[in-house]
């Protein structure tokens, strides 16, 4: 890479406090150390201690994406179905053999 050329700029600014808050989370979590840090100079830390709190922070970002997408499944059929009972119910006041509501009085 040519001199000048910086590629790992944050795409939300404001995320950058909530994922130092989570590294530290982590690190107490895992039992890790974090007296070697200075400032925000994680450099004196060991390789296998810092990779174990990104390989766990990325794993809580995967559990928290998957859930995000599938509530956002679940909403979409949900509306969905809603979508489809109201233009069959449309449907039905047209042709009374089909309505549902009176589904239990022909049985």
């Amino acid at each position: 890479m040519a001199a000048g050329q910086k590629r790992n700029t944050l795409v939300y600014a404001q995320a950058k406090k909530a994922l130092d808050q989570m590294k530290y989370e982590i690190s107490k979590e895992l039992n890790i150390d974090t007296s070697p840090i200075q400032g925000d100079y994680w450099g004196y830390m060991t390789a296998r201690d810092c990779g174990a709190i990104g390989g766990h922070m990325v794993k809580r970002m995967i559990e928290a994406a998957e859930r995000t997408l599938s509530q956002q499944a679940v909403a979409n059929v949900q509306a969905g179905f809603r979508a489809g009972i109201a233009q069959s119910n449309q449907q039905n006041t047209t042709n009374p053999n089909l309505n549902l509501n009176n589904l239990n009085q022909h049985y």
